[in-house]
């Protein structure tokens, strides 16, 4: 097959981000070009890679640095809602984000199309929530990516994305679908509308995005995948297994205090970083214990004072080389974090606050591969008890140690490459 161009369309999040890496890399060694439409803030992470990366305004054109932090503010504005249960969630900070998500759509419309005139894609990979018309419109097979939590994919037996519910807890995805409808239609009606004029079909109300005629691929690795009333059909579904990229070898320094003492890695993500108080409760709880740990504290390093001779902060790991080399990882559930640890075998406790962090909390716990914990209504001893399981429960390590295995037999990466470039065989 001669060289074909794959682009690449990432939601303006450093998960969906660098899971795209690692298919285009993969991409890449498999002969083709791979290239990135992005969020101008995004744009040098690509180019970081070396990858050609095409700027699309996803909102109101700003200055670089300030759209660069456009979503990590957004988060910061909402750190009260943190607190709240995920249902109570919806009508503050779910609500916001889709509204803010919508807007991106309608903005990449002006743009879009030219956009892809300039690149002509052979295939485009989109990993969002919303449907972009333009990619759809475009004439080329496109590819949804779902990096997020499998539930995104709804269906009537799982719980609701972004809903944090048990797997059992029929009574409350009732509950809360009704109340997400009920406060997101207003929202959804506008994005209707905006279809109409694009001239593309409605959706039914709480639905922003539609399943791929061509593929579908879901980062989750099936042993955490729910039991579905109606299973995804294989043709148009691939589970990638988890998807890690290659990143910088990272040797881990040595600590003043408890050198020898279990490593922990803690990490709320770029944007969960701005919740300091929970990262410094944390840090001075583990100065107090026999662990040691790195914690990234992301772009608010200079508010650190007093760390723990057991504790390193930065603002940033290369997490797929730093998490083989730790003992266990207390996180916020992104799914990056979530695929890395199951990827390497690592129990995990996640302290979820946002999106689909509430799922896979509950998931990690379901599926015996480590805890969940609520974020702020915790004492010393419990979360010490929930370190110390993570460490020694022999069930989670079974676990862990059986998913690892077949993770990292399948090679999401590879895998999602190699279907990709199979949509233009079959085109062909």
């Amino acid at each position: 097959m001669n060289k074909k161009v794959f682009a690449f369309f990432p939601e303006a999040a450093f998960g969906p981000a660098l899971n795209s890496v690692g298919i285009a890399q993969a991409v890449e060694r498999m002969g083709h070009e791979a290239v990135f439409i992005s969020d101008p803030g995004f744009v040098d992470v690509y180019k970081g890679y070396g990858f050609r990366a095409y700027p699309v305004n996803l909102s109101e054109p700003m200055p670089a640095e300030k759209m660069a932090k456009f979503w990590e503010d957004f988060i910061n504005g909402h750190i009260p809602n943190f607190r709240k249960a995920p249902i109570d969630q919806i009508e503050n900070y779910v609500k916001e984000c889709w509204e803010a998500i919508v807007d991106s759509s309608k903005w990449a419309q002006k743009d879009l199309p030219s956009i892809l005139e300039s690149i002509q894609p052979d295939v485009i990979a989109v990993d969002n929530v919303i449907l972009f018309p333009a990619i759809k419109q475009y004439g080329t097979p496109w590819v949804r990516i779902i990096s997020c939590s499998e539930n995104e994919i709804e269906d009537e037996n799982i719980p609701p994305h972004l809903s944090g519910m048990s797997e059992n807890d029929k009574e409350g995805h009732k509950a809360f679908r009704e109340k997400f409808n009920e406060v997101i239609k207003p929202i959804h009606d506008d994005f209707n509308n905006f279809l109409a004029e694009c001239n593309e079909a409605p959706y039914p109300v709480g639905q922003f995005f539609e399943e791929s005629p061509y593929l579908n691929l879901m980062l989750y690795p099936e042993q955490v995948k729910y039991t579905r009333a109606t299973p995804l059909d294989p043709d148009r579904f691939q589970y990638l297994e988890g998807c890690i990229r290659q990143d910088e070898e990272y040797v881990i320094p040595t600590f003043s205090k408890n050198n020898d003492g279990p490593l922990i890695y803690v990490s709320f993500g770029s944007l969960g970083s701005g919740d300091t108080d929970v990262l410094k409760r944390l840090i001075t709880l583990i100065g107090k214990t026999r662990y040691r740990a790195l914690v990234n504290v992301g772009d608010y390093k200079e508010e650190y004072s007093d760390i723990p001779d057991n504790v390193i902060i930065e603002s940033w790991f290369p997490q797929p080389s730093l998490i083989p080399q730790v003992d266990m990882v207390i996180h916020h559930g992104g799914n990056n974090s979530f695929t890395e640890c199951l990827y390497f075998g690592k129990p995990a406790i996640i302290m979820s606050y946002v999106w689909d962090g509430h799922d896979n909390a509950m998931r990690v716990q379901e599926t015996h591969h480590g805890l969940r914990s609520e974020r702020y209504e915790w004492t010393d001893e419990e979360m010490i008890e929930k370190i110390e399981t993570c460490l020694k429960d022999p069930e989670i390590a079974r676990t862990l140690k059986a998913t690892s295995a077949h993770m990292q037999s399948q090679n999401g990466q590879e895998k999602a490459a190699r279907l990709l470039i199979s949509l233009l065989e079959s085109e062909a």
